[in-house]
């Protein structure tokens, strides 16, 4: 009779002995889950926070490009009336025209208009979306490269302008797994996008008795992914910080330079309206010349402002523009991120900004 009672002693043990391995492994899975949760939550948290700073980034660089482009387009339109008035003003008598801007200045601000229109038909035939975006990262990129190879703007800008616009438009937003038109390996380099996209994807397995182990490590990932997160959101506010800058400098130059350019228009009128505008009177004749100085003037800085590259360009050892496959190459850093070209930009943005200063104090 000992005997059944010996087996029920040792079921009863072994009973015990599997409930508590059932509830040891209940309690680890359960650990398992409350990190691997944290961890999910934690990480799309942060996600979610950075994918906003990078569409404030996108947008920022949008409205930069949508500005360039029309400042390009009308600077266009002033050359062709200001030419044409200055014929006008040699027919009439007038022979003392002499514009206070240097002809390679004059060659740059045509340059830039006549490279704003190729772009502009360039991503109008390929049916490109979102071009603007890309034409602020490469329009000054572009005439970095025409002047330092010697190659004219227009035979950059059809290929440069293409595959610009193409490597600027993919990739889509945080949200959705991409890094936008301001992102990807071009801002904020391969090794630093890598790891986030690395964690995006992980499966977040709950199984058996490695769901802790994987838990873990599972955390390095996440942790890791979080601080290139951290230094993404820096870059990222470092050059909308630029892009504000560059737009704000624009934008003051801009309304100046429009108030000059309404104002030609006006006497271009009046005087077409006169015999062909053949009479034109010595008084007349000069108001138009120096409106027409000073809007070269304003357009100068513009043109200054707008082909200062916001990311430095790679050179070679002679000091030319790297291009490959018609797009110039950038400067990288350790992550492979594009360098932003901060000394260039903040020593431009301060000349350019004496330069309007003394326009206006005219």
């Amino acid at each position: 009779m000992a005997l059944p009672l010996v087996i029920i002693g040792a079921a009863a043990a072994a009973t015990a002995f599997g409930g508590k391995k059932a509830y040891d492994g209940y309690k680890t899975k359960q650990e398992a889950n409350e990190i691997q949760e944290n961890l999910f939550r934690k990480y799309n948290n942060r996600k979610e926070q950075l994918d906003k700073i990078q569409q404030n980034t996108d947008e920022g660089l949008n409205n930069l490009g949508v500005l360039e482009l029309s400042i390009g387009q009308s600077i266009g339109e002033f050359e062709k009336l200001a030419k044409e008035l200055l014929v006008k003003l040699e027919k009439s008598g007038y022979k003392n025209q002499k514009l206070t801007i240097p002809q390679n200045q004059l060659d740059k601000i045509n340059d830039y208009a006549f490279s704003t229109t190729e772009f502009l038909a360039t991503v109008a035939a390929a049916g490109a979306t979102g071009a603007a975006a890309s034409f602020a990262v490469y329009g000054g990129v572009m005439a970095f490269a025409a002047a330092s190879t010697g190659t004219p703007i227009a035979a950059l800008s059809g290929a440069a302008a293409y595959n610009a616009t193409m490597a600027a438009i993919g990739g889509g937003s945080l949200a959705a797994g991409g890094w936008g038109m301001a992102g990807g390996a071009m801002v904020l380099g391969a090794a630093a996008v890598a790891p986030i996209l690395a964690v995006a994807g992980l499966a977040y397995a709950l199984h058996a008795e490695k769901a802790l182990t994987n838990a873990e490590k599972q955390r390095e990932e996440v942790n890791k992914a979080l601080e290139k997160m951290n230094l993404a959101e820096v870059r990222l506010n470092k050059i909308t910080n630029y892009i504000q800058r560059i737009n704000l400098s624009l934008t003051s130059v801009n309304n100046t330079f429009i108030e000059y350019f309404d104002a030609l228009k006006a006497m271009h009128q009046t005087i077409m309206k006169r015999h062909q505008g053949e009479d034109i009177s010595i008084d007349e004749s000069k108001e138009c010349l120096q409106k027409i100085d000073n809007g070269y003037a304003l357009a100068a800085i513009m043109t200054e402002i707008i082909t200062t590259p916001i990311f430095k360009p790679k050179v070679d050892e002679d000091g030319k523009a790297v291009i490959k496959d018609g797009q110039v190459q950038f400067d990288t850093d350790e992550d492979g991120g594009s360098v932003l070209n901060e000394t260039i930009l903040d020593s431009v943005l301060t000349e350019q900004s004496k330069k309007y200063n003394e326009i206006l104090s005219k």
